[in-house]
């Protein structure tokens, strides 16, 4: 067996007895951490698929997230809607935002230094994030949702069931996205050209089409994500920062386009948070758990390297 094997036996080994253990010291710590690793999968995945295909950090994923949130507020306020049912209609507007943000913008830059792309997606952040501020100002805004508050009690552990919702989008977007590479000729073409450019070019793929297509579709999954977040969590025009920052973390984590992996990062990321939470005053340190996680990942992958 290969040591890279055995490694990976024995890594898999110890995460399962982590969680084994904290199922049975501290069950609700679990449960919050599934359910917070389904809303870091669920921004993230859209991420790794841009980052995957078309090779570029986008630094306007979360203010993206935030402008869909928004557009989801006011479809719900205006015309009565319930946010999960707008998200739908925001998810086909961010699809076409998406689409032109690529081909207006971020296009001109896919042979340029990556910093030059780096700071043409943080002035679109900036651009987005000061402007829903002029128009909507920045104080917060949150729906009051009955169902959000539904709970469950099994044993002696009560917990909210609401964020469910989040890990179950978070596989819907695993699932659409595995289906769509795998058996779609769109999708099939699309990790051609994430793989190679050059050659997907050659044996006749618009690689530019291609390109806009993944843009626009992570755009579509992020805006139908921004309606979920909405129905948990106040918004404000500064909300989507920390998400980009975090959901380029967990691409770093997985590997770049690795979508399986991205899911489990996150599932890694929520149940430490979670069970750092429940230690008493440990809340404070829960931020700190995601860094600690990266700077060990990124040791354990130099490390493998150099031997």
């Amino acid at each position: 067996m290969k040591r890279s094997t055995l490694v990976r036996i024995v890594g898999a080994l110890m995460a399962l007895a982590a969680v084994a253990a904290i199922a049975i010291l501290k069950p609700t710590a679990l449960v919050y951490g599934v359910q917070r690793a389904g809303i870091y999968a669920a921004i993230a995945i859209p991420m790794a698929l841009i980052l995957g295909v078309v090779h570029i950090v986008n630094l306007a994923h979360g203010e993206t997230m935030m402008v869909a949130a928004y557009l989801t507020y006011f479809l719900a306020t205006s015309l009565g809607l319930d946010p999960l049912v707008a998200s739908i209609p925001t998810g086909i507007v961010m699809f076409a935002f998406g689409w032109g943000l690529f081909n207006l913008t971020i296009r001109h830059t896919l042979k340029a230094p990556e910093l030059n792309q780096l700071i043409l997606t943080f002035g679109v952040a900036m651009v987005l994030s000061e402007t829903v501020n002029l128009v909507a100002t920045s104080q917060p805004r949150k729906l009051s949702l009955d169902y959000v508050t539904a709970s469950a009690t099994v044993g002696s552990a009560s917990f909210g069931i609401y964020d469910f919702v989040f890990p179950a989008l978070a596989l819907a977007f695993l699932g659409f996205l595995v289906f769509f590479l795998r058996r779609t000729r769109l999708g099939k073409a699309a990790h051609a050209v994430g793989q190679n450019p050059r050659g997907a070019r050659i044996v006749g793929i618009d690689v530019q089409f291609t390109y806009s297509l993944v843009f626009a579709l992570a755009s579509m999954m992020v805006g139908i994500f921004g309606g979920f977040f909405l129905t948990k969590f106040s918004i404000f025009p500064a909300v989507g920062g920390s998400y980009t920052m975090k959901s380029f973390c967990l691409v770093a984590m997985a590997g770049i386009g690795n979508l399986p992996m991205v899911a489990a990062s996150s599932l890694l990321l929520g149940i430490s948070e979670s069970s750092i939470m429940a230690i008493p005053h440990g809340a404070g340190w829960s931020s700190i758990v995601f860094f600690v996680l990266i700077i060990a990942v990124i040791l354990v992958r130099s490390f493998r390297r150099a031997s």
